[in-house]
């Protein structure tokens, strides 16, 4: 798909991966529809863009709230133009162990709460935002792609179950998309990031983020922007649908 002049929507995009992914395809001329639940950073966001030439909206969100979802995408439609391209990028983390126990007792579970607010966001969010935009780019009779931002998670790791869950079944909407919409034009791919340097690694404890680093073969951290590329390969690389591209430095969990 061509970029330039594109309306891209980026859930997530007020920072981090979806602010990098927003920099690098506004650079190749798309117009970029940001959704995000903060406001704030929303707006530091699209003033960023604009300071390099790109074009950009703010679209206030939360992803899990259907009527919030159908709203933000009629917005973008009626003020940029149907989107062409969406990245379902939006995530948060609830981390904890299923079942924690000392000398034989449970003394913490994790709770049905952080695992509902972790599939809502990262599983229930993508179904709502990938529906919303599949659904402008058949009625607007041109080729689209989805971009779904998955995990190396997905494939199961300690004290994350509803964020392996989410990240999972992220793949499994990823291949079923690109079944169900290749007779629209509509491509949908998935990349799987490992451990990327942003605001959340930027917190761990050093130590942790040592041991972290040196189990990956190439030694470091990720950075936002080999994600961003990714994304964009998938965009402009019109024979690219229903598989994962895994950006993790050769890593495996």
């Amino acid at each position: 798909m061509e970029l330039k002049d594109s309306v891209i929507a980026i859930t997530g995009g007020g920072q981090g991966l979806g602010l990098a992914m927003a920099h690098l395809l506004g650079g190749r001329g798309a117009t970029l529809a940001l959704l995000d639940v903060d406001g704030d950073a929303l707006d530091k966001a699209v003033s960023g863009l604009h300071e390099s030439g790109i074009e950009a909206r703010a679209f206030l969100v939360d992803v899990a709230d259907e009527t919030s979802v159908k709203q933000a995408f009629a917005d973008i439609a009626s003020s940029l133009g149907p989107v062409r391209g969406l990245v379902n990028n939006a995530g948060i983390v609830r981390d904890a162990l299923m079942v924690k126990a000392k000398d034989g007792k449970v003394v913490k579970t994790m709770s049905v709460e952080h695992w509902q607010q972790v599939i809502d966001v990262n599983l229930t969010g993508v179904f709502l935002c990938g529906r919303e935009a599949a659904c402008q780019m058949i009625e607007s009779g041109k080729e689209g792609v989805i971009v779904n931002i998955s995990s190396i998670s997905r494939a199961g790791n300690m004290g994350q179950s509803n964020y392996a869950a989410a990240k999972a079944g992220v793949v499994a909407l990823t291949t079923t998309w690109a079944a169900e919409l290749a007779r629209y034009g509509i491509r949908v791919g998935a990349v799987a990031p490992g451990f990327i340097e942003t605001e959340m690694t930027a917190s761990m404890r050093e130590d942790i983020l040592d041991k972290l680093t040196n189990g990956i073969p190439l030694r470091r951290l990720g950075q936002p922007d080999d994600i961003a590329e990714s994304v964009a390969f998938i965009m402009e690389n019109r024979y690219f649908t229903g598989r994962v591209i895994e950006c993790d430095g050769g890593l495996r969990l």
